[in-house]
C-alpha cells in the first residue's frame, strides 16, 4: 500500500466533488422523476420529448446523443413513446436508409405543458445564485463532462 499523501490523508468523501456532484444528481432525479411521473412521463422520456421539441426531427444515433441514452435503450423508450401516441417515426425523402423520430402532436402539447415545471424546478435548483454564478457553474460542468469523455480519469 504506498504511503498516505497530504492530499490522500486530508480527503473526505462528503467533500469530494465526485461525491457531490453524484448526490446533487440523485435527488434532483429524485425530484424531477416525482414531478413527471403526474404527467405520465419518466426521465428518459422527457429528454427525448425536449430533444425533438428543441432541435425538431432526429435520427436516433443523434437523438441518443442529446439525450445521453444509450442507443439500444432509446429504441425501446421510443418504441413505447411512439405506441403511447408522443412520438412517431418516419424516412426522410433524402436518405431512405435512415429512420427520423418526430414529435406528434401529443408529445408538442405534453412537453410545452411540462417545459414551465422544468424551468420552475431549475429555478429552485439555482436559487440564491446570481446568472453569472449559474452559467459559470454550466461550463464547470461541461468541462468536467469533457474530461471524463477525453478519457480522464481511466488509469
Amino acid at each position: 500500500m504506498p504511503p498516505p499523501t497530504d492530499e490522500t490523508s486530508s480527503y473526505q468523501l462528503t467533500e469530494s466533488v465526485s461525491y457531490l456532484v453524484n448526490r446533487l444528481g440523485v435527488r434532483l432525479r429524485e425530484l424531477f422523476t416525482e414531478q413527471l411521473a403526474e404527467h405520465g412521463l419518466t426521465v428518459p422520456a422527457y429528454r427525448v420529448l425536449a430533444a425533438l421539441h428543441h432541435e425538431g426531427d432526429q435520427r436516433l444515433g443523434d437523438l441518443a446523443s442529446r439525450t445521453a441514452i444509450e442507443q439500444s435503450t432509446l429504441s425501446r423508450l421510443v418504441s413505447s413513446m411512439q405506441r403511447d401516441g408522443l412520438v412517431s417515426r418516419t424516412r426522410p425523402e433524402d436518405n431512405a436508409r435512415t429512420v427520423a423520430v418526430n414529435l406528434t402532436d401529443r408529445g408538442r402539447e405534453l412537453v410545452e405543458r411540462v417545459i414551465p415545471l422544468v424551468v420552475e424546478h431549475e429555478r429552485t435548483i439555482t436559487g440564491g445564485l446570481g446568472e453569472e454564478e449559474v452559467e459559470r457553474f454550466r461550463r464547470i460542468l461541461r468541462t468536467m463532462y469533457e474530461n471524463l469523455e477525453g478519457g480522464g480519469g481511466r488509469r
